[in-house]
């Protein structure tokens, strides 16, 4: 029996580090089995329900969408992550000084 104890045993970080990332592969998967069980499902209900051509393809196209949002979040991150530059954010300053109709108002910006 091996305890953390014993002198003859390492743990390394990479270790770890290789479990987490495994585990966390292991949920992004069946998230997405999960994911794409649910859309069938939607699908199908859809069809049940209306019988209607347009509303089972509407609801498989919201499904796919769904699927791909859900396939692709490091995408959406990145392109979100590119609209947003840090290096030309600015912060507008607004004061407010004096009360009722004689109130004047400063404006400046920092960079």
């Amino acid at each position: 029996m091996h305890t953390l104890a014993s002198p003859d045993h390492v743990v390394l970080a990479g270790d770890i580090l290789d479990w987490a990332n495994t585990k966390t592969g292991q949920v992004r998967t069946l998230a997405l089995t999960v994911a794409t069980l649910m859309a069938i499902i939607a699908v199908l209900m859809a069809w049940w329900k209306t019988r209607s051509f347009v509303g089972t393809l509407v609801a498989f196209v919201l499904a796919a969408l769904v699927l791909w949002g859900i396939s692709n979040l490091s995408v959406l991150k990145d392109k979100v992550g590119s609209e947003i530059d840090d290096k030309g954010a600015s912060v507008s300053i607004v004061r407010i000084t004096g009360a009722g109709s004689a109130a004047t108002v400063e404006a400046g910006r920092l960079s």
